[in-house]
This record gives C-alpha cells, structure tokens and sequence, in this order.
C-alpha cells in the first residue's frame, strides 16, 4: 500500500497563528518536506529543531510553475510508492492547503489512481489575513484570482477582488495590465505583503498604472481591488450591456424600445447588416466597431422581447452558440483532423447533418435546396441555390455551356421587350437572364453579390466625380447635357486608371 501523505498548513506566516494540533504533527513527523523554504513559519520552526526537505531545487531547474507542480507532485507519490507501509510522509505548503496551492490539487487527482491515503490538515490561509488587514467582508461578493492566468474578463468590478500568486514586478505588470483593460490608469489599488506576520506586514495604497513599480513581491505578495458600484466600470461587459438593453424595454425605460416588435424591427436588422457591409467595404474599423455594436443591439432586443416573454435569454442565445461552435469543429475541439479550408467545411456540414438526425430529421429526405433563407436578397439566394444543386451535378460542364445560355436568356429578354410582352413577362424574363449572369459568376468563383456592389461603389466614385465637375462650372446634373456628362464620367475612368497604375509601380 505504501505510506500515507499528510499534507499540514502552515498559516499565512505568522508562527503565532500556526495550530497547536498542526506543530504537534509537524513536530512528531519522522519524514518531513516542504514546497518551498521561504516562508516565516518554515524558519521559525527550523530554529526550533524542526527541519525539512525542500522542493526549491525544482523551482530553480524548472522553467514554469506547472512543471514545478508537476514535478513535486510526482517525487511525493514515489516518495510514499516507496516507503514502508503506514509511513507517513508529512508535507507543509503555505497557508491552507485547499487555498491557491496546486500541488495539492494534484495530489488529490493522483494519489487515489496509486493507492496512497492522503490527509489534509488546513491552516490559516493569506484570506484570514487579508480580511482583516484590508477590512472587508466577503460575503459582500468577494473574488480570489490567479495572478498567472488573469485576464480582464475575469475582474467584476462590483466584488472585492483578491488576486494571488504575485510573486514579483514581472507578474504585477501583468496583473497591471489586465486591470487596466476595465478600471482607469489611476484606478486606487491596495498591494499586501506578508499580510498577517508581525513586524513584516505592509499595505501600500497605489495608483494602478503604479503596480508595477512597488518594491517587496514576494511568496507573500497579493493584490487587492476593492469593490465598487460605479457601472462606468463595467461598461466594457456583456453583464452591462444586457442590463442597459432591459432597462430601456422595462415599463420606466424608453417608449420607442418598448413599443419595438420583432416584426418593427425586422428591416433594421438587415440595414444595421449592410452598414456594416459597408464598413468593411471601406476598410473603416473605427466605423465598424461603431456599426458592429449597432448590429449586436439589435440582436440583444430581440433576445429581450423572448426573455420578457419567458421563452429564452441573451444568455441562451450565447451557450447555443457555443455549442454548435464545439460541436461544429470537431477537427478543434475534438478528435477530427482538417488539414485544409475545405476538409474543415466538411466537418462542418457533416456535424450540421448529425445535428438533424438528432432532432429527428433525415438530412437524406430534405430537398437538396433546403437551408437556403427565403428573405436573402435575390442575388444572393440564386448564388446559394445554383451551390446547392451544382453540388449533386446539375450544373453546365464548362463556360461554353454558360455563355450559351447567357446569349439565349439576353435574346429572350430582348423580345419580350421588343415585342411588347406584358410587364410581369419582361420582369421574369429579366430574372431568368440575371440568374444565368450568376451561374458565371458562381463558376469563376467570384460572389455576385460582393462583385456587383464593388460595381456600385466604382458608380458612385464616377458619379460623384461628375457632379463635383459640375458643380465647379456652376451647373447641376440636369442642367447638363448627357454629351458633357460622359466626358466627365471618362475622365473620371482616366483618373483611376492613373491611380492604380501609380500603386502598382
């Protein structure tokens, strides 16, 4: 079986607060070791006659505190693997043992896969002491953090918040920086050292954009944000968003949002989509963080008008999302390779197709044209639809066959104007002709709808470039002649060919 390990809590540094239950273990171990050295107690109890084996060497031959753990984890297991049995192996951490102290957290994953006891006896832990060095409360709303894994998204700003492991400027610096993507350059922040051991205590009040600069980081070393009710702080979270969105749909918020339907705001989903087209069209990212937001607001009020009705919140939207996002790339999250964009979108639609068969549906008897929005704009729809069906064959076996069926649809359209043919014909027909245009641009793999807005955009430029012409001769369009125009729309195509020879040099 082995020996037993004990792991014992050796307070947060003072010996004075160290359990008589704990020193009489200490004391009576035959075989002692501790995490690291530098600790009050440890010296202290060293003085008295209680010595130890430490694991500093493995500090100082690892490159990161995981391998550190990693490593001490394992040399005790084969430690007690390889003693006599009911030997007990006594091992001290700092603090209490179930506080911030990833050895034992390890330990209590590998010890029973070995068959090896284990005991913990807690101690003083760094919170006992910073709660009353630092005079709060936790059941106000309290957070301890990693200083080693803290990002900005981890800070609530309405919860005191601890945050551990700095063991020097290098983590406070990082620390620093996390802090500052929520709280202001010169947000108080309060560092401890020692917090609890007599004579070594200190409490430093410092501005954050300070933190890096304080001397004395050590084993001992936490950072404190005291808590706050100033929503500006969380202006940057989802948290925050979604309240302000309830607020203006609750009955004393504002009365256009609470009058909004999902039907009323059906087209300003689609134009908070486009403008954001737009933004990227021009290569705006200041324009498209602004449109960005816009877009998202509108997803937030719909998803408010359902929690209002008790059906789903924002917070489910979110986690269907993350589900089909796990579930969708298994070749990410799973065991799945994809060594190429395609092999990627083909584990995609093959986890799109389970997900039907999971609710029931055979993706074998649905039309080969299902999944194709009815409210797309045209162009777009067509483009899908001739992907869908080009994918089960039906579709021209070269350009030639395309060309044909362009000249034939053009003739067609032609006739039905030249003849007369009633409006609706004409249209179908125009229809039919625009629908040929985008199989070749489906088949030179070029999207219509990006290819003809790129051509709106070149009209505009042109257009706009003829009417400032004008307007320096003191005429407008219609004042105009079509002749003076078209010299003014050539030059305007003279100017960007110049233009784009000059970037290509």
């Amino acid at each position: 079986m082995g020996a037993v390990i004990t792991v014992v809590g050796l307070g947060s540094g003072d010996p004075d607060k160290l359990t008589l239950g704990s020193l009489k273990r200490l004391q009576d171990a035959e075989e002692r070791y501790v995490r690291t050295k530098e600790h009050p107690v440890v010296q202290w109890l060293e003085e008295t006659g209680v010595a130890f084996t430490s694991f500093d060497d493995v500090y100082e031959a690892s490159d990161d505190f995981p391998s550190v753990y990693e490593e001490i984890t394992r040399r005790l297991i084969s430690l007690a693997g390889s003693a006599p049995d009911g030997r007990e192996i006594l091992y001290a951490v700092p603090g209490h043992p179930m506080v911030a102290e990833a050895t034992v957290k390890l330990l209590k994953e590998r010890c029973p896969e070995a068959g090896i006891p284990l005991e913990i006896i807690g101690g003083e832990s760094f919170l006992d002491a910073a709660f009353i060095a630092l005079g709060f409360d936790p059941i106000e709303g309290f957070q301890l953090l990693d200083a080693s894994s803290l990002t900005g998204a981890d800070v609530d700003s309405r919860r005191h918040t601890l945050i551990g492991q700095v063991y020097d400027v290098f983590t406070a610096s990082d620390v620093k920086l996390s802090l500052m993507e929520s709280y202001p350059d010169d947000y108080p922040i309060i560092v401890g050292h020692a917090l609890g051991v007599q004579g070594a205590e200190q409490v430093l009040h410092v501005p954050l954009y300070e933190l890096d600069r304080v001397e004395g980081y050590g084993n001992l070393s936490l950072v404190y944000v005291p808590a706050s009710s100033d929503d500006q702080l969380r202006i940057r979270s989802f948290e925050r968003l979604h309240e302000i969105v309830a607020i203006l749909r609750s009955p004393g918020g504002c009365p256009w949002d609470r009058e909004q339907t999902h039907q009323s705001l059906r087209k300003n989903l689609i134009e908070e989509a486009y403008e954001v087209l737009e933004t990227i069209d021009e290569d705006d990212p200041d324009h498209m963080r602004e449109e960005l937001g816009d877009l998202l607001l509108q997803v937030m009020l719909h998803a408010q008008m359902e929690e209002e009705s008790g059906m789903f919140t924002a917070y489910d939207v979110i986690q269907t999302l993350n589900e089909k996002l796990l579930y969708r790339h298994p070749h990410v999250f799973g065991d799945k390779s994809a060594k190429d964009a395609e092999a990627a979108l083909g584990n995609w639609e093959a986890m799109k197709a389970e997900e039907k068969r999971r609710k029931g549906i055979d993706p074998e008897q649905l039309s080969v044209l299902s999944g194709v929005p009815r409210d797309l704009p045209a162009l777009m729809k067509a483009y899908k639809l001739q992907k869908k069906a080009a994918k089960v064959g039906f579709d021209w076996d070269s350009m030639d066959g395309i060309w044909a069926k362009i000249e034939e649809e053009i003739s067609e359209f032609r006739a039905a104007v030249e003849t007369g043919l009633d409006a609706q014909e004409q249209t179908l027909e125009l229809g039919d002709l625009l629908f040929s245009v985008v199989n070749a641009a489906r088949r030179i793999g070029a999207d219509p709808e990006e290819a003809l807005s790129m051509t709106n955009a070149k009209f505009v430029r042109r257009f706009s470039y003829v009417e400032e012409q004008l307007q320096g001769a003191g005429k407008r369009p219609e004042d105009a002649t079509l002749k003076e125009m078209d010299i003014l729309w050539d030059q305007a195509k003279e100017l960007e060919r110049a233009a784009k020879e000059y970037k290509n040099r």
